[in-house]
């Protein structure tokens, strides 16, 4: 008699992958929430106004209001999760810095960008990764290929590619306290969103299905990586 296999990703004795998304009020993390649930995984996502929390709902997600840049906001996100397995989880919040190096970061900008890009993701990791342990899975943080920084050309918002820069070292160094989960920075690619623009070279849906499959193919070798949407490493970074 064959067993029949559970699958990839899943958790044993459960017939449903469950996917945490934490910035999934628009964008990307919506999208990413949306083709989970539209695969029939069971999506947890977290937004942080009520619209977020709508469209998130209307999704047949079970919605959190979190606000990554919030101390007690972010706080409370593994208090909500409950004693929640987590088979994927991605953290998906970033804003850009405004400006140039030819011009002084104000204090406000520089936190901003700060405490959603790397601050917001250092708060989240001890309350997620313990869950993504459990459940031997999967824990990605959206970057930038900015944050790429042998390849930059031009010091545009420099702020911004500074934060992605932390988030991917945050990424590698936090890696070996969860060496049963696999944990990776990753870039969507030049988008279409509000952040990348119309003229963007890839649309919203095709960067988010490429980068879940390359989330599915994750293997131990590539614990602490950063890795293009398409499963290609960043080299020299």
């Amino acid at each position: 008699m064959h067993r029949r296999r559970r699958r990839h990703g899943g958790r044993a004795g459960a017939g449903l992958t469950t996917v945490l998304v934490i910035g999934a009020s628009r964008g990307i993390g919506l999208e990413f929430a949306r083709q989970y649930a539209a695969q029939g995984a069971r999506v947890i996502a977290t937004a942080r106004d009520d619209a977020g929390l709508q469209r998130l709902a209307a999704l047949g997600a079970r919605a959190l209001r979190i606000d990554v840049a919030d101390a007690a906001s972010i706080g409370g996100l593994g208090g909500q999760l409950g004693s929640e397995r987590l088979d994927v989880a991605l953290y998906v919040a970033g804003v850009m810095s405004r400006g140039g190096a030819s011009d002084a970061p104000s204090l406000g900008d520089f936190d901003r960008v700060m405490r959603t890009n790397v601050w917001g993701a250092m708060q989240a990791i001890p309350q997620v990764a313990p869950r993504v342990e459990a459940a031997a899975g999967r824990f990605v943080f959206i970057s930038s290929a900015m944050g790429h920084i042998a390849g930059a050309s031009s010091s545009y918002s420099w702020v911004y590619r500074a934060s992605k820069s932390a988030l991917n070292m945050t990424v590698a160094a936090a890696q070996p306290d969860y060496p049963k989960a696999v944990l990776v920075a990753m870039s969507p690619g030049w988008v279409q969103t509000d952040m990348g623009g119309a003229s963007a070279p890839l649309a919203l849906p095709d960067s988010v299905a490429a980068m879940r499959r390359s989330i599915a193919g994750l293997s131990p070798a590539e614990r602490g990586a950063f890795l293009n949407y398409d499963g290609r490493r960043f080299d020299g970074w």
